[in-house]
């Protein structure tokens, strides 16, 4: 499988290969720089490499080679994550370092938008499916976010999986993402996460949406309202993900925080 790369990109390896449900990643040396060559499993995750084509750089890991499958990008070997920061005292600065990444993401660029990324609406087939089979939080979730999609914000190239495993400390690069998905809409959508991962224990507790709401507000711009209806809509889509996949934990995880972010919009 990868023996092609390293003759055509001229790689060392540097590490154990690592096998995730959607990837093949390697660990490798690449003109005497740290590297990464991921090679996709699925048929989706090979669009990621479309946006950090788009990004080159700027937010994002750097892209050296990319084909069809896979992609070489830019590693870091820093030991120091966003995960376990939020999870020892640094919840609420993991929440300004990820606004500023995703920000710079969001960033104009004079570079043409790639073709064959999903639009936003088209992005929420999930919800719109289990919605009217599910009822509840489902159709709240799938109101708030017909709401947002009626009235966006100038499109921009989206991550579409931010969370703390995909934004890392690149040095003195700064932290930067990795791993996008294909969608292209309303910048809000792209701070849903922070409040909704549900990798992360501390995302329901109880004042936390609290504290990270004014937060997310001022690093972007975002009405708190509108940052609301956002994590409402994707608490419902992610629950429809997980309940797509027989994920329990993580339907719950998710309409816990739906009802949050209701509670805190009828206040």
């Amino acid at each position: 499988m990868f023996s092609s790369y390293f003759e055509k990109w001229a790689l060392q390896p540097d590490g154990e290969l690592i096998v995730t449900p959607s990837s093949h990643l390697f660990p490798v040396r690449y003109d005497n720089q740290l590297a990464m060559l991921k090679v996709a499993r699925d048929a989706e995750e090979k669009y990621g490499r479309l946006p950090m084509l788009y990004w080159n750089g700027q937010g994002a890991a750097k892209v050296y080679h990319s084909d069809g499958d896979a992609i070489l990008m830019e590693r870091t070997d820093s030991r120091h994550n966003l995960f376990h920061m939020a999870m020892t005292g640094s919840d609420e600065e993991v929440t300004r370092i990820i606004c500023r990444a995703v920000a710079e993401l969001h960033a104009p660029r004079a570079t043409a938008v790639p073709n064959h990324l999903v639009p936003l609406d088209k992005w929420f087939a999930s919800l719109e499916t289990a919605a009217p089979a599910q009822g509840g939080l489902f159709a709240q979730a799938l109101q708030a976010a017909k709401a947002l999609l009626a009235d966006p914000e100038p499109p921009v190239v989206l991550h579409g999986d931010v969370h703390h495993a995909n934004i890392l400390d690149f040095g003195a690069r700064g932290w930067l993402a990795i791993d996008p998905k294909r969608v292209f809409g309303d910048r809000g959508y792209d701070y849903a996460n922070l409040f909704c991962n549900p990798e992360l224990p501390l995302v329901t507790a109880p004042g936390r949406l609290q504290r990270h709401l004014p937060i997310v507000a001022r690093e972007t711009g975002l009405a708190p309202r509108r940052i609301l209806n956002w994590v409402l809509a994707y608490a419902g889509l992610s629950a429809a993900w997980f309940l797509e996949d027989g994920d329990d934990a993580g339907v719950k995880s998710d309409l816990k925080m739906a009802e949050i972010a209701i509670a805190e919009l009828g206040r």
